[in-house]
């Protein structure tokens, strides 16, 4: 296969590809796009701004969840998709909540919470480019600073605590339907899990992920990142990263499995 992922590094939809691309041990090329500067060199991809987008064959594919069917549809093993219809289901319409209630949601309180300190949100969302670009990017995050704001619906009245409100659900959510197997949706690991998990992972911070935050963390995201790391649902996705995501760092370039 011929497969390219643009990426942002630190995005649970990026990081639910790039699991999807490991488990199944697919050589690939990996690119890791600015957010902002993305947007022109998505939208001539894809006729869209959003990562992440996957060259699979020589067609681009956008989105999270339509990469993963990509994948799932190609044979790629092991399969992320339960076999029984019933579990399938349940499994799909997990990732769906996920994927499009709480995610955007806790992405805002995640956001806010990086955005009180712009050098910090600097060394994340910068994380691995050129020290010039890194520099621009954070003379520009002043001016930024409205439209990342606006453009992730944090501007709203009650929007922070909507996304704080949605992070707890979430979590209650996972330690309530985790079944005996310590799955969501049958006896092994499928896309329901890697949904939960990657976006969980956005307040968590599970330490072997490759979406792990720069340390030392700024002062106001690290209490916000502690908030919540004795709540069982986050033991939950500790648990699932270090069952099922070795401790490989993100980088760019090719990504091989020896």
């Amino acid at each position: 296969m011929d497969i390219e992922l643009l990426q942002f590094r630190y995005s649970p939809y990026n990081e639910k590809a790039r699991w999807a691309l490991d488990i199944k041990r697919l050589p690939h090329v990996r690119r890791s796009l600015l957010p902002g500067p993305h947007m022109g060199q998505v939208k001539k991809l894809t006729g869209q701004t959003a990562t992440p987008v996957l060259k699979l064959d020589g067609h681009w594919i956008a989105g999270s969840a339509a990469i993963l069917q990509a994948l799932e549809g190609r044979g790629a093993i092991p399969s992320l998709l339960p076999a029984d219809r019933e579990t399938r289901e349940r499994a799909l319409a997990i990732e769906k909540r996920f994927d499009e209630d709480w995610g955007p949601r806790i992405r805002r309180a995640t956001l806010d919470a990086l955005l009180g300190d712009l050098g910090y949100f600097r060394d994340v969302f910068a994380d691995g480019q050129p020290p010039l670009r890194r520099l621009i990017y954070r003379a520009a995050l002043p001016l930024a600073k409205g439209m990342v704001r606006k453009g992730n619906g944090i501007d709203r009245p009650g929007a922070v605590a909507d996304g704080n409100v949605a992070l707890d659900e979430a979590l209650d959510f996972v330690v309530r339907e985790v079944g005996a197997s310590g799955y969501l949706a049958g006896d092994t690991l499928s896309v329901a899990d890697i949904a939960a998990a990657s976006m969980l992972a956005m307040a968590v911070d599970p330490p072997n992920s490759p979406m792990s935050r720069p340390k030392p963390m700024a002062a106001g995201f690290a209490t916000w990142i502690a908030r919540r790391q004795d709540h069982p649902g986050a033991a939950w996705v500790r648990r699932l990263y270090a069952d099922h995501r070795g401790a490989r760092r993100d980088s760019d370039g090719a990504i091989r499995y020896d």
